[in-house]
């Protein structure tokens, strides 16, 4: 049984993520965060990682097993990359930020006018 909170895990993966981050850069990749569930976490892999061949094994082989021994060892991994079989939960818990509502370009224009 899992000792911790999906927030508490959230957190601590989000503490330890840039341990793992280097390897996943060294190959022109990066990393994020997307949420936890369940104590499942949900990453997703970008640069040239994304799509990549050997993604599942980076997953699995390096992701996984750094956070297990960084953090618990009964930790599961998912790469949300687009397929039905890795989507992300809605109601997993996340700090992300929400996406900042488009400003019209004329708006902004008059906005920035305004400051001159």
């Amino acid at each position: 049984m899992m000792p911790f909170t999906d927030e508490e895990l959230y957190h601590a993966v989000q503490n330890n993520i840039h341990k793992i981050s280097a390897y996943v850069s060294s190959h022109g990749g990066n990393i994020h965060l997307k949420g936890v569930k369940y104590a499942i976490i949900y990453i997703e892999l970008g640069g040239t990682c994304h799509g990549c061949s050997m993604s599942l094994m980076t997953t699995k082989m390096v992701v996984r097993r750094e956070l297990r021994e960084l953090i618990h060892p009964e930790l599961d991994v998912i790469n949300v990359d687009g397929t039905p079989a890795n989507e992300l939960p809605e109601d997993c818990y996340s700090e992300e930020a929400e996406p900042m509502e488009e400003v019209e370009k004329e708006g902004l224009i008059n906005k920035v006018k305004k400051l001159f």
